[in-house]
């Protein structure tokens, strides 16, 4: 199926018709441009939850998510214990989930030492940006779950320390974060998304 014109007559890709939080998220950040270090790595610990469940799950959390976890600050996560880590498995307005929240402070140690090795995380993730010149998905059935720039990607994130964070998990984040505009042939947001790209300066590594 094609881009599909919701209660506002206005096209979009079908998986966000169901709820009024995709239709949301679907419009004003999927596949728009993120180059910011806290929201790159609130994306990476979200997707990582996000891990056998619904995206709309942890779409309806992610504002318990970000008390829990100091706004995601990575400075400010890397120095959680384990009493936090009993705080947060006691936390409803979160995935309670003793592995998963692991790997998010994990994860923010492994931030903290990407920023110091290349600049960023933003340098690190957008160094896999494939290349944008190929056409736009017609269906859902056109858009890959795995790509060979989200293999090395998640390669790559895994050796710096980072957890949860599979090819098929890092290709999501690559389009959520807009490394790749996978809104459907039509969709209104699609060129919303490519102008907002060209817009976009991204970071490069100060060091390899």
């Amino acid at each position: 199926m094609g881009a599909t014109p919701g209660d506002d007559g206005l096209p979009r890709c079908g998986w966000c018709l169901g709820s009024a939080d995709y239709v949301a998220y679907h419009d004003d950040e999927w596949g728009r441009p993120v180059v910011d270090d806290v929201r790159l790595f609130e994306k990476v610990c979200l997707e990582g939850f996000q891990s056998g469940l619904s995206w709309l799950t942890i779409l309806r959390k992610r504002e318990g998510f970000r008390s829990a976890f100091s706004g995601f600050e990575p400075a400010r996560v890397a120095r959680f214990d384990d009493t936090d880590v009993s705080r947060l498995l006691a936390d409803a307005g979160i995935v309670r989930h003793r592995g998963k929240i692991e790997a998010a402070i994990a994860n923010s140690r492994a931030t903290l030492e990407v920023q110091a090795d290349l600049g960023s995380l933003a340098a690190l993730i957008w160094s896999y940006e494939p290349d944008r010149a190929r056409p736009a998905p017609a269906t859902m059935g056109d858009i890959a779950s795995i790509t060979p720039e989200s293999t090395a990607l998640a390669k790559d994130l895994k050796r710096r320390g980072f957890r949860f964070v599979g090819p098929t998990t890092a290709y999501a984040a690559m389009q959520s974060l807009g490394l790749v505009d996978d809104h459907l042939a039509g969709c209104h947001s699609r060129e919303a998304c490519e102008a907002d790209r060209r817009a976009t300066s991204v970071p490069t590594p100060t060091s390899s």
